[in-house]
């Protein structure tokens, strides 16, 4: 999700924290600067990834049982493709 780290300075952070932190939430990261030096990274929470990828893994379940229906084993058909 990683979109790239972008470097701001304090200011700019300061009068735009609302915009940074819409674009931590689109996946960017930023190190903010004072003076050209990094004094720290806006990144997203790893509670926040964290529930991403649990989103994903239950849409991923959702969209096997739909497609597979009910009674489909999963290992047998894993087996059959490594014959």
């Amino acid at each position: 999700m990683d979109k790239g780290r972008i470097r701001v300075g304090t200011y700019e952070a300061k009068t735009k924290l609302p915009e940074l932190l819409r674009g931590v939430l689109e996946g960017y990261e930023y190190e903010i600067t004072n003076r050209g030096v990094v004094v720290a990274h806006l990144v997203c929470t790893q509670d926040e990834q964290r529930q991403g990828v649990e989103e994903a893994i239950e849409q991923i379940k959702a969209l096997m049982k739909r497609r597979l229906g009910k009674g489909v084993n999963i290992k047998a058909l894993i087996e059959e493709g490594r014959a």
